[in-house]
């Protein structure tokens, strides 16, 4: 099963209703935000949007303070139909707390995207993702190495991307590991990610595969500018449900940040160099904006 059969099937239920959708439904869904966590991309596959995490050092112990990341993106993939994905966090908000576990830097956090999902010519579905409540630790590694591990659970939520896949409506995990290298004005990112699934009979309200993703970066900063290149990859470890089809991809692209009075701004753009079970290969631009609120004296 992919998301184009999922979504077509839903959208074609009967002439009737689907004109009676498009009467009630036409809306302009402008640029949705983008984000740090808790919304997977337009299928059933990873909770976690695969790459969302390049361009952010996450095995770095941030000192204390509370930290926000907003994020945006969107995406296509596929033809007849091109499906659209936009997804958004307004503020990922992270408290990198005083206090330190196993020599470790412990820190909270927490994030709600939300989501458009657009199948051209048929219909658009939106709605907010699963939350997502996180508890980690970062340790300074010494030699311009940090990294850290990190755990937490997403929350259930039911509404119009559940049927899709895209939302689930019960609990699951993540645990992630990172490591970063920073030194000589040059940065690199390694992230590990694995998700929970369930089986069960209808993906989104009771089913969900298991899933793995890793995410990469490389960066050169010059001055307040920093550019470099980023790649990602994503893989189904279960099939949740009879016939579904796991799904793979592995992607790549160019960044390119600038460092702000406060905070940092940081434009990617990515494209599929492979895919598996997808509608077709997908681009996708994105941006970061990373910003201190606050720091500890």
């Amino acid at each position: 099963m992919n998301l184009k059969k999922n979504l077509i099937a839903r959208s074609c239920k009967g002439m009737e209703e689907k004109m009676n959708l498009r009467t009630k439904t036409t809306k302009i869904f402008a640029g949705v935000l983008l984000v740090l966590a808790g919304l997977p991309d337009a299928h059933a596959s990873s909770q976690l949007l695969p790459g969302i995490s390049t361009g952010l050092p996450l095995g770095l112990p941030l000192p204390p303070g509370i930290y926000s990341v907003t994020q945006g993106n969107y995406g296509w993939r596929g033809s007849d139909p091109t499906v659209g994905v936009g997804v958004g966090i307004p503020a990922w908000l992270i408290w990198s707390t005083p206090w330190t576990v196993a020599g470790g830097r412990f820190l909270l956090d927490t994030v709600t995207a939300v989501a458009n999902v657009d199948v051209k010519g048929y219909h658009s579905y939106t709605g907010v993702g699963n939350t997502y409540v996180d508890a980690q630790l970062k340790w300074n590694l010494g030699g311009g190495f940090s990294g850290g591990v990190q755990s937490g659970v997403f929350l259930p939520v039911r509404n119009d991307l559940t049927a899709l896949g895209v939302t689930r409506n019960f609990y699951s995990f993540m645990q992630i590991a990172a490591l970063t290298y920073e030194r000589f004005g040059w940065e690199a990112d390694v992230t590990g990610i694995y998700g929970t699934g369930k089986h069960g009979s209808e993906l989104g309200e009771n089913a969900a595969p298991q899933w793995a993703n890793y995410d990469l970066t490389a960066l050169k900063h010059i001055g307040k500018w920093e550019f470099g290149a980023v790649a990602f990859g994503s893989r189904d470890l279960s099939s949740p449900v009879s016939g579904y089809e796991r799904q793979g991809q592995f992607a790549a692209g160019g960044l390119i940040g600038y460092q702000l009075p406060r905070g940092t701004l940081q434009l990617k753009v990515t494209r599929d160099l492979a895919e598996t079970n997808y509608t077709g290969r997908e681009t996708r631009v994105w941006f970061n904006l990373i910003m201190p609120l606050w720091l500890q004296k």
